[in-house]
């Protein structure tokens, strides 16, 4: 006769509970909280310094023209999020590693010598951004504080090898800092809130308002995120069945909300606070981070230029330690390849050093590059649909054909506007 196993033998016969069974296990935020963050390392893209000479200069020329630019390049952001966070949680794998595995050998390297012009354009925007900020703030000559950054920005990626969460909480402090930074001047600034409704009325004012909306759009749609963001989730908290996938995935569209619409307001302000301050005004003409500051000190106050200057420093040292972890992602990805991480900075970073040295304007240089982002976009985006429509690839989460249909009329958008830019720069 069998004897009859003890509670305590049935016990330990158990098996032990996944990642999300503990989390789930927990109460109130400490069920949640634990489930939210790739996003908020994804956002800090979304508010880099290349915004800020974008949303500036269009403010300033534009008024509120281009403020439906922001939000619908915003609103397109947290579905190319949405979509790429869900690649990582369905295959375990990221978008550069699935381009590898189902596009030729050559479209792969094709794709990968794109991402890394990409990713020195991205570079150019975040050090240039972080220098001005320390040059601004403590009087620090423009290219050793570009090398100043690039030391923070590898510190600030060191506490990734300490747990991803450590990463997350440092980036998300910065993004906060951001924020709070906008709604102060917002607050001292004030705006013409009707203006500013009409704003969201779709329209251009001359060629170079086209010119401004696909650098807003660059600045804000960042191609090296979207190969980012499904890396931040491929192995985070794994999923043991498809019940937990889908209860993952319920969390990761709330954490991309959350994060995109912090990114969203934080745009918006930058745009009305330049057109509200500069726009109409003896500064209408102002176009660069420096001006914006000097402005800032002029007609508001040193409190306001200080906080605007904090928040253009938050920006850059963030974005460039994000900048960094996506390139990895993008080089082992695409190629499996792998380097120092010191040898990767210093190649990415030399065009912004090299800006830095020679004088050039670094404010039109921040926009420049935010135009070649956007150029950028389609490389990334039109593989992302393509593989997150295939159920052989993604399983029970592979795209609604709705989904699909709104994700490609967003790619062909961003491709029209791009070709649109090309027509008025030729053809005039």
């Amino acid at each position: 006769m069998t004897p009859t196993p003890t509670s305590s033998e049935a016990a330990v016969a158990l098996p032990p509970p996944s990642a999300l069974q503990r989390i789930r296990s927990r109460r109130g935020l400490g069920a949640v909280l634990p489930l939210l963050g790739p996003a908020f390392v994804a956002s800090i893209a979304y508010v880099d310094p290349g915004n800020f000479a974008t949303n500036i200069s269009g403010g300033a020329q534009f008024g509120y023209v281009l403020l439906w630019v922001v939000l619908a390049a915003n609103l397109m952001g947290m579905l190319i999020q949405t979509l790429s966070a869900k690649v990582g949680l369905a295959t375990g794998r990221n978008l550069p590693e699935l381009c590898r595995d189902h596009l030729p050998r050559p479209a792969s390297w094709g794709l990968w010598a794109q991402a890394e012009v990409i990713a020195m354009s991205t570079d150019l925007a975040e050090f240039i951004g972080a220098a001005i900020a320390l040059n601004l703030l403590f009087g620090v000559p423009l290219f050793v504080a570009g090398l100043m950054t690039a030391v923070v920005a590898f510190a600030i990626l060191a506490l990734q090898a300490r747990g991803y969460r450590r990463f997350e909480l440092a980036i998300g402090a910065m993004l906060a800092i951001i924020l709070l930074g906008f709604l102060y001047d917002t607050l001292q600034v004030g705006a013409d809130w009707g203006a500013a409704v009409a704003g969201f009325a779709p329209g251009f004012h001359g060629g170079d308002s086209v010119l401004l909306a696909c650098g807003i759009l660059g600045a804000t749609v960042m191609p090296h995120v979207i190969y980012l963001h499904s890396a931040l989730t491929q192995e985070r908290i794994p999923a043991q069945d498809e019940r937990e996938r889908r209860h993952l995935l319920r969390f990761l569209r709330l954490d991309v909300v959350i994060a995109m619409a912090i990114a969203g307001v934080v745009n918006m302000l930058m745009l009305i606070i330049a057109a509200s301050l500069f726009h109409g005004s003896a500064l209408a003409g102002v176009e660069t981070i420096e001006g914006a500051y000097s402005g800032f000190e002029q007609l508001v106050g040193g409190g306001a230029a200080l906080a605007f200057a904090a928040a253009l420093l938050a920006s850059g040292l963030a974005s460039s330690s994000v900048g960094t972890y996506a390139g990895q992602v993008i080089m082992q990805g695409f190629i499996s390849r792998t380097i120092p991480l010191a040898l990767r900075r210093l190649v990415t970073m030399a065009p912004a050093l090299v800006v830095l040295a020679v004088g050039l304007n670094p404010t039109r240089a921040l926009v420049i590059s935010q135009v070649v982002l956007s150029f950028g976009i389609p490389f990334a985006l039109v593989p992302l649909i393509w593989l997150t429509r295939r159920r052989d690839v993604m399983g029970e989460l592979a795209n609604h054909r709705v989904t699909t249909a709104v994700a490609s009329l967003v790619a062909a958008a961003i491709i029209a506007l791009n070709v649109f830019l090309l027509w008025q720069t030729f053809a005039g």
